[in-house]
């Protein structure tokens, strides 16, 4: 059984799983318009996650966390040779969105293991809502998350 991890804001909870948010703004592994639900590996890979985007620390406190159990059967991995040589640009390169997409579309799977770019040895999960797999994976309840302050200086 694997762990992974989702942090999200307190008040989208009620939408943590539906990847409304991909959805509506795309991602580093999906265009706009494609449901698609991040995971990453371990906690602390999660919250870098997070802290890349973030302006200010005061929104730390807004954040819960929610561990993710599922089979390794229900995992698809990306093979890292797949990936263009640009794969950790920022903005991302949209062939990486491209990539996502076609799992989506595929339905091969309903997790894909990608590379994290923040910690380009460790991993995320890309998690498809629609397939019909989804309501295997199994969540806790979230949990309160904070983080020192001090990793933000704003």
């Amino acid at each position: 059984m694997l762990t992974a991890w989702r942090l999200v804001k307190g008040k989208h909870l009620r939408h943590a799983f539906d990847g409304e948010g991909a959805r509506l703004w795309g991602g580093r592994w999906n265009s706009p318009g494609t449901r698609v639900v991040y995971l990453s590996e371990t906690l602390s890979l999660a919250a870098l996650e997070i802290l890349v985007h973030l302006h200010a620390s005061a929104v730390l406190a807004a954040y819960a966390a929610i561990r993710v159990r599922f089979d390794e059967d229900l995992v698809k991995h990306l093979d890292r040779a797949a990936l263009p040589p640009n794969w950790r640009a920022y903005p991302p390169p949209p062939d990486l969105q491209a990539i996502g997409d076609r799992w989506i579309a595929a339905g091969t799977s309903a997790v894909l293991r990608v590379p994290s770019v923040v910690v380009h040895l460790e991993h995320n999960y890309l998690v498809n809502p629609a397939h019909k797999d989804f309501a295997l994976l199994a969540r806790d309840p979230p949990a309160p998350f904070t983080l020192d302050r001090r990793l933000l200086k704003h």
